[in-house]
């Protein structure tokens, strides 16, 4: 029975991105309430690739048939991290920046997050590895087999950060005070 008033929360599906340009991560997954659903994970391979501009038409063809194929509702991507090579910098941002037209053609809403803030969000350590990112999506997500190349699941970590920050899970968005007051059976 539908209690008139009341809305049914909404089903969206999130595509996480791990720009790069020789792997670049992407992972989509189904976000409805607080419940996530593994959609689907992988990379796209770049290195076979010489040119760097054919290497960023493979990005956006490939971001555009993820879109065409899946239909997301927001894409989130990782933004790049400082590096002292400027040249590796000025080329992951090309990758992100085509990843990102890829979406905004389609008008789909994009969000960046920090490395620091996806792992912090996922495993609750900003310094965790990519191999504890990759364990704790493992258990989120229910899924066992660990994928070869962990842009993979960083590009799932990405989702699932955009998920968790879009107030759909209650530890993420308040503080201790609404935390401890929502759950009175566990202080001590």
């Amino acid at each position: 029975m539908i209690i008139q008033g009341t809305q049914r929360p909404k089903e969206k599906i999130i595509l996480g991105l791990d720009p790069g340009t020789n792997v670049m991560g992407y992972g989509l997954i189904i976000s409805n309430s607080n419940k996530l659903q593994l959609l689907q994970f992988g990379v796209i391979h770049l290195s076979k690739y010489k040119e760097h501009e054919l290497k960023l038409k493979k990005i956006y063809d490939r971001i555009i048939t993820l879109i065409e194929e899946y239909h997301p509702d927001e894409v989130a991507l990782e933004a790049p991290f400082f590096g002292k090579n400027v040249q590796s910098m000025l080329k992951l941002g090309r990758a992100q920046g085509v990843a990102m037209a890829a979406a905004l053609s389609r008008e789909i809403p994009i969000k960046e997050y920090a490395p620091k803030k996806i792992k912090q969000s996922v495993t609750g350590n900003g310094n965790a590895s990519k191999e504890q990112v990759a364990h704790m999506l493992m258990r989120i997500l229910d899924f066992t087999e660990m994928p070869k190349l962990l842009d993979a699941t960083d590009a799932l970590a990405v989702a699932v950060t955009h998920h968790y920050q879009g107030g759909n899970n209650k530890r993420s968005n308040k503080s201790w005070g609404a935390f401890l007051e929502d759950n009175p059976g566990r202080i001590l």
